[in-house]
Formats: C-alpha cells, sequence, structure tokens
C-alpha cells in the first residue's frame, strides 16, 4: 500500500522543502492540478530532478487529446498521469498507450462519475494502471468521504489496482487502509497539520499497521 502526498495549495519551493522532509515516508508525490496550473510540466521536472527516486504523478485530469497530453507528462518526468473517468473511451485508451510507450502508469481520477460500479468496469478493460475514487474538495466540507466508493470499484476489479482520494485524514484511514486499496492520496491531512513530517509518519504507520 503506498502513499500518496498531494500537493495542491503550496507554492512549489513549498512543495520541495516538504518533500525534502518527508521523502523517506511518503511513496508518490503528486503535483497537484492547481500546482500545475500555476507552474506547469515545469513543476515536474524540478520534482523529479530533485528527488529521481520518488515516483511523481502530474494530476493532469485529461479529458481529451489523451495520447498527447499524456506524452508531455511523461516527457517531463512524470512516472504517473490522470486521466478522468467521465472521459470517452478514446481518451483514456490514448493516455495508456502513452504511458506504454514511456514505460509509464495511468491513473483514472473516478470524481463525478455517476455510474461508478459500471464506469469501473469499462474502464478497467483499457489497460490502466490504477483507478481512484475520489471525494471532490467542494464536497468535502459536507463530510463526504470515499470509502463507500472505494468498496464499490473493489467489488468489480479485475485488473487494475484501486485508489482512493479526497479528504482522507487520520480518523478515517484505518477504515480505508483496511480495505487494502494499493494507493492511498493525502493532501491537507498532511500539508495542512501543524506538524506535517510527524502527520505524514503516523499515516504511514497506521497505513503499514492495517495491511499487515
Amino acid at each position: 500500500m503506498k502513499l500518496q502526498l498531494a500537493l495542491d495549495t503550496l507554492s512549489l519551493k513549498q512543495c520541495l522543502d516538504l518533500v525534502e522532509k518527508v521523502k523517506d515516508t511518503v511513496d508518490i508525490v503528486e503535483i497537484g492540478t492547481p500546482v500545475l496550473l500555476e507552474y506547469g510540466l515545469w513543476a515536474v521536472r524540478e520534482m523529479k530532478g530533485r528527488f529521481p527516486d520518488l515516483e511523481v504523478l502530474a494530476d493532469a485530469k485529461i479529458m481529451d487529446a489523451g495520447e498527447y497530453e499524456a506524452s508531455q507528462c511523461f516527457e517531463a518526468g512524470a512516472d504517473y498521469v490522470t486521466v478522468l473517468g467521465v472521459s470517452h473511451d478514446t481518451t483514456i485508451s490514448g493516455v495508456v498507450s502513452a504511458a506504454r510507450k514511456y514505460n509509464r502508469k495511468v491513473m483514472v481520477d473516478m470524481i463525478d462519475v455517476h455510474d461508478l460500479r459500471q464506469r469501473t468496469i469499462e474502464v478497467d478493460r483499457l489497460g490502466v494502471d490504477v483507478i481512484c475514487v475520489h471525494t471532490a474538495f467542494d464536497l468535502q466540507s459536507s463530510g463526504a468521504n470515499p470509502l463507500a466508493e472505494l468498496e464499490i470499484i473493489l467489488s468489480v476489479l479485475e485488473n487494475a489496482k484501486a485508489g482512493v482520494a479526497g479528504g482522507v485524514k487520520l480518523s478515517t484511514l484505518g477504515a480505508i487502509a483496511r480495505l487494502k486499496p494499493s494507493i492511498i492520496v493525502v493532501g491537507g491531512g498532511i500539508t495542512n497539520q501543524a506538524d506535517p513530517i510527524q502527520a505524514a509518519k503516523t499515516m504511514k504507520a497506521r497505513m503499514n499497521h492495517e495491511s499487515a
């Protein structure tokens, strides 16, 4: 089970400084969509160049021009790229094609997919690596969490691995980790804490305990 650190609300310097402190605890560093919007793929290049031993995910949330946009991310050094589950199958297949060319990986973000069970079955046949449920940021204040959605995709997955993102915090981590998804994505649960380094260590320890 991998811990993915989502970097969304920090400056690039803050991102790099934080990863320097938690590089031995996290497994995947996510260059979040807001950071990509502000700094472009330069942020991916900087992160991968500074931390070549960590996996880097570009949260591009691709929805069109799949192969072309994914290729740009992979050329910048991304190990993973995200494509939206609501995208056309052809777009997702294009992202997969680029990933195979560069020997990298595809995470499908299932945010706002209405028939999650059926779409998971469909996407799982396209050769993607990870299918990730995602509670939208704008819904997290209502108390929504991705646990129930994770149970749905785990019940039908045959090929891809499962990921979970959106509002994951220490109080909900145990229940999620007990379902043993391959990737757990944590953003504010680490970056917004008074001691983000200790928060990351505590979360990783909880994940290891639950998966033992």
